[in-house]
């Protein structure tokens, strides 16, 4: 069989486009960058639960153990600000809600798909968690630079030395307390770092679709 013939049963084309390799590394770099987002994305869940837990059960521990001034010996003082606390709690929240709808429209195919919804909720979930975040942490450094009210955590570790038996362990309540506020420090770099990959990721899906609609426009013709 002749060079010819064999070359019958394969489809040339007049010359290989370039675009489709650049179109398969782009494509390649936005899964690279998709695996970050939803990464970090994971990692800020972990989080904002944990964040979630630790203040969650303070404010638990503390409205089971507080007395009124009518009561000898109370537990905890009169003029108490628990702000700090529900700012922590409120920006957690915010962080977990936003963390969990990114993640069901990044590995949920049948979400993924509805790309007028996937698309921008890329880039407005890690806003969204971005923002409750630093809100909280600024609130919280904002009340809790009073020198004339105690917050949970000051009371909590001021009186953590104390061995105790039973609720409310100032000792458990004071980690708690810290982890919390660590860990809703930490979120801030992190939302943001989310923030800029999943722009960037934005970026270069219209620049792939882009170049997938010329790719289309100009496809080479199969040669006789």
């Amino acid at each position: 069989m002749s060079s010819e013939t064999k070359g019958l049963g394969l489809t040339t084309y007049s010359e290989v486009d370039p675009r489709d390799v650049h179109y398969q590394k782009q494509l390649r770099k936005i899964q690279l960058v998709d695996s970050a987002r939803v990464g970090l994305t994971l990692l800020a869940l972990l989080c904002g639960l944990t964040v979630l837990g630790t203040s969650g059960d303070t404010l638990a521990v503390y409205n089971s153990t507080h007395l009124s001034s009518n009561f000898h010996l109370p537990l905890w003082p009169d003029q108490f600000d628990l702000r700090p606390t529900v700012a922590l709690l409120v920006g957690s929240c915010i962080v977990v809600v936003a963390s969990i709808v990114s993640l069901l429209f990044s590995k949920v195919q049948v979400l993924r798909n509805q790309k007028m919804v996937h698309t921008p909720l890329t880039f407005i979930a890690p806003f969204v968690s971005f923002t409750g975040v630093m809100i909280s942490m600024i609130f919280f450094y904002a009340v809790n630079a009073s020198v004339t009210d105690d917050t949970l955590q000051s009371w909590s570790c001021q009186w953590g030395f104390a061995h105790m038996s039973a609720r409310p362990r100032f000792g458990t309540l004071c980690s708690e307390s810290r982890t919390a506020l660590y860990l809703s420090v930490i979120l801030v770099p992190v939302e943001l770092v989310v923030l800029t990959v999943a722009g960037y990721q934005s970026m270069l899906e219209r620049k792939s679709t882009g170049a997938m609609q010329s790719q289309k426009s100009g496809s080479p013709v199969p040669s006789a």
